[in-house]
């Protein structure tokens, strides 16, 4: 289980309430004018205008507790800096590659913590990593174009941004290669089943080609009782199976690759949110074998 929703909240052109003033306040200005919001500082105005998110940054702790149970009965969220107890949200460290965005979070845990998660991924993540990411969009056209099925379209950008790829998100030129990687894209020629066998219940313990398998993966067939915290490693919309088999006959030898499983692909077009059935697939089977 997460302990919060990660969430991306549209505010341009709108009001945000900003209660208090000096250091504690600042940011959080700067936070809503940087995302185009609107600052007010009136809880009565914020109120009458139907404002939904408020920051109070009051100095004294008592005002700050008045203020939000205030503003919460009044249909706001409420964030307290410093306060986590009294939030109904926490504001994350930023990383802006626009339009890439990655929040980091420790639920008001420490901020220094995941500043300094931040500050490592920013000498990570190259600043050409949005013209990348706006390179992409500009070319989602010729993307349906050359791959009609989304699950085969979503394999190749898989095989192109992968670590190596033509795409590599960490090379600082992939930005400028997208249309060429396009125009020499291969369709996917079938589906493909991995299987796994898995003696920790620890996710860090997975290898490399383990992690990126799940993670890409269109169904997950689980044998045995995999632990959550292996299968949350998962694609959140990948087909999910709990074969109750002791061995599945679908499996070879561990960690071999084979035809598509032919239970996995009918569960898949099943559960196919377009209902075009399952094109090319990559189907992970995952026994647990604890020691």
């Amino acid at each position: 289980m997460i302990g919060s929703l990660p969430l991306f909240h549209q505010i341009r052109g709108q009001s945000v309430l900003v209660l208090g003033d000096g250091a504690a306040a600042e940011p959080k200005k700067r936070l809503v004018e940087r995302a185009g919001g609107i600052v007010l500082h009136d809880m009565q105005q914020a109120i009458d205008e139907g404002v939904r998110l408020a920051f109070v940054a009051y100095e004294d702790a008592s005002a700050c507790e008045t203020a939000a149970i205030n503003l919460r009965c009044a249909g706001l969220l409420v964030n307290v800096v410093d306060k986590p107890d009294l939030c109904d949200f926490t504001t994350p460290s930023i990383l802006d590659r626009d339009p890439v965005l990655i929040a980091v979070g420790t639920g008001g845990a420490s901020a220094g913590l995941a500043k300094h998660i931040r500050l490592r991924m920013e000498r990570m993540l190259p600043e050409s990593l949005g013209a990348l990411a706006k390179a992409l969009f500009a070319a989602r056209p010729g993307l349906r174009a050359r791959f009609p099925d989304a699950a085969d379209r979503r394999r190749g950008l898989d095989d192109a941004l992968r670590e190596g790829g033509a795409l590599d998100p960490l090379v600082g030129e992939s930005h400028q290669r997208v249309d060429d990687w396009l125009a020499g894209a291969e369709e996917g020629q079938g589906s493909e089943t991995i299987e796994f066998t898995l003696t920790s219940a620890d996710p860090d313990n997975l290898t490399l080609r383990q992690a990126r398998a799940l993670g890409e993966a269109d169904a997950v067939c689980a044998i045995g009782q995999v632990p959550p915290a292996i299968m949350a490693r998962a694609r959140a919309d990948a087909v999910r199976i709990n074969c109750d088999a002791a061995n599945c006959p679908h499996a070879t030898s561990n960690g071999a690759q084979q035809p598509h499983c032919p239970v996995a692909e009918q569960r898949f077009a099943k559960d196919s949110a377009d209902g075009a059935g399952p094109g090319r697939t990559l189907t992970v089977i995952l026994r647990y074998q604890p020691r």
